[in-house]
């Protein structure tokens, strides 16, 4: 019996095209590609039953002499090179598609379709080759643990001082102003003298975050905490410190375990909202408040005298430690600015990239 000719199926991306030999249980087989011409013949159970099989295709376009083919108990999949890398607009030389030939709707794509898959693949492989040439931090996971451990630390400490709070306005009503120093002060000195950290990170190449902004609000915080508030009784029993607590415990119980989530690679959509937009009322009432408690505690320095300076004779000056506050009183509005315009870009870009991949 003469040879028979088997259906053949074919598909292209823009460097290969692949043929589906419909030949099961394929053996002998002699495929090569002479003068641009795919010769092929087998023995195998086709649509015909058990018989031998040929055909020949003239490509439309020069292809690398080179055959790849693997057999299987059900096809032989042929993948041949092209030799210039180009979309086809058909397979063979000849306008009218041979009989035997029909599209491989499996692995079928249309050029937009192939350049995409290509552009991916690309990418894959330029992501892949950079992560190769960057060397590993042998040290990585310890310094995520330890980030995640300070976030999640100071993320309690916030609650505890947010909850507290919370609940004691709830329950008291304005008492609750007058005594919010005597009960949430040691938290919030553990809290602060932790924050610390937030200057040390940065430094030490540990968070992508700029050392200034983060010392602005560090200092900032420990001086009216230490010097405010800590070392004038008169100023403890105020309602100014329970404003001053509450704004910046809120805009903390979300920054921090946004961050905490940042370091095992896990992201919460309201979360990050609410992180890149919440402090953008609360910060400037909270510098706001700051700023309030240290107008009230202007003639409190000037009575008392507390570390004012005191220049020897022949001058015999004593200069109130007021003077330096008012001076802090401008540059806290002026680290106001700084910081707000730093925070406000930090959100811009984040939105902007998160944007940029959905789309």
């Amino acid at each position: 019996m003469p040879p028979l000719t088997p259906q053949v199926f074919w598909a292209q991306r823009h460097k290969d095209i692949y043929l589906r030999v419909e030949l099961s249980d394929a053996q002998n087989l002699d495929i090569n590609v002479n003068d641009n011409v795919l010769h092929f013949k087998g023995q195998g159970h086709g649509a015909k039953g058990d018989n031998d099989y040929e055909f020949s295709l003239q490509f439309l376009k020069p292809v690398k002499p080179v055959v790849v083919h693997k057999s299987t108990q059900r096809q032989v999949n042929i993948t041949v090179k092209k030799q210039e890398h180009s979309w086809w607009d058909r397979l063979t030389l000849q306008e009218r598609k041979p009989l035997f030939l029909a599209p491989d709707f499996d692995r079928w794509l249309d050029e937009s379709d192939a350049e995409m898959e290509l552009r991916a693949k690309e990418e894959k492989i330029n992501k892949i080759s950079i992560e190769s040439r960057v060397p590993k931090d042998p040290f990585s996971n310890l310094k995520r643990g330890y980030l995640f451990m300070y976030n999640l630390v100071q993320f309690l400490g916030f609650s505890w001082i947010f909850v507290n709070m919370t609940v004691r306005l709830f329950i008291l009503g304005q008492d609750s102003f007058y005594d919010t120093f005597h009960t949430i002060a040691d938290m919030m000195y553990f809290c602060q003298i932790l924050a610390v950290a937030e200057v040390i990170n940065p430094a030490l190449g540990l968070v992508r975050t700029g050392v200034f902004p983060a010392m602005i609000q560090v200092v900032g915080r420990n001086v009216i905490l230490f010097v405010i508030f800590g070392s004038l009784e008169e100023m403890q029993n105020k309602a100014v410190v329970f404003f001053v607590f509450y704004m910046w415990s809120i805009i903390e119980i979300f920054r921090y375990p946004y961050y905490m989530l940042a370091c095992i690679d896990t992201e919460w959509k309201l979360l990050t909202w609410l992180r890149y937009t919440i402090w953008m009322p609360l910060y400037p009432l909270g510098v706001l408040a700051e700023a309030v408690a240290v107008i009230q505690s202007l003639h409190i320095f000037d009575e008392t005298r507390l570390y004012s300076i005191t220049v020897p004779k022949p001058l015999d000056l004593s200069i109130s430690f007021s003077y330096t506050l008012q001076l802090y009183l401008v540059l806290m509005f002026l680290g106001l600015f700084i910081n707000f315009r730093h925070l406000y870009k930090q959100r811009r870009r984040r939105f902007r990239t998160k944007k940029k991949k959905a789309n």
